[in-house]
């Protein structure tokens, strides 16, 4: 399994796996959040056997073995998250992108809820072209672009988002994501404490409004 490391941070580590074949993984003390960003194979996560294809998102309760059965390439985004909340007798849950419930957030920004977790919420952003207002929100996150183009803005300085950036926006932090359109971008996310991606508020603490 070759992984790259791309964001560490008290509360989370943002990881790309590459698996090369089959392999066996364990995170004895944090939540392991997975997402499928591309290929096909399989995986068996606590005993259970789980087809992986682009969009398959998963929960790996802290201390439960999961391994990587067949990959062909095959590209998994993992956020390990530290200091996990009880798991409270689940070891693992999956879904695929297409079957996640779907909201609706500040200007007309829509997600998509994956893999249910106690201690952290996962979930894909779809942001419309267009800038939103500067914003924070009370939450620790982690970004992944997958696709689209545009800037993050943060007090007054902007660097470019594209598929692969990955960006860790730390709690409170006054913030505001553009899109360059034309067509939408798409963004995996992961905080915590979990919650919903909706809730956000505008610089002088009221809550923002869809």
């Amino acid at each position: 399994m070759r992984k790259e490391s791309l964001i560490t941070c008290p509360e989370f580590e943002q990881r790309l796996l590459r698996p090369e074949g089959p392999s066996d993984e364990w995170a004895e003390q944090a939540d392991e959040l997975l997402y499928v960003l591309r290929g096909r194979g399989r995986a068996t996560i606590a005993g259970e056997g789980i087809a992986l294809a682009p969009g398959t998102a998963a929960y790996v309760a802290a201390g439960s073995p999961w391994c990587v059965d067949a990959a062909e390439g095959l590209e998994l985004l993992s956020v390990l998250v530290h200091d996990p909340l009880p798991a409270e007798g689940t070891t693992h849950t999956s879904v695929s992108l297409d079957e996640a419930d779907a909201g609706r957030a500040t200007a007309g920004r829509m997600f998509r809820l994956l893999a249910p977790c106690r201690s952290a919420t996962q979930f894909v952003g779809y942001i419309p072209a267009g800038r939103a207002p500067d914003h924070f929100h009370r939450y620790d996150e982690v970004v992944y672009v997958l696709e689209g183009h545009g800037a993050l803005h943060i007090g007054g300085e902007s660097s470019p988002l594209h598929p692969g950036t990955c960006v860790h926006l730390p709690r409170t932090l006054v913030h505001s994501l553009e899109n360059f359109g034309p067509g939408e971008m798409q963004v995996l996310g992961v905080f915590r404490p979990a919650g919903s991606p909706a809730e956000a508020y505008y610089p002088d603490g009221t809550q923002a409004t869809y």
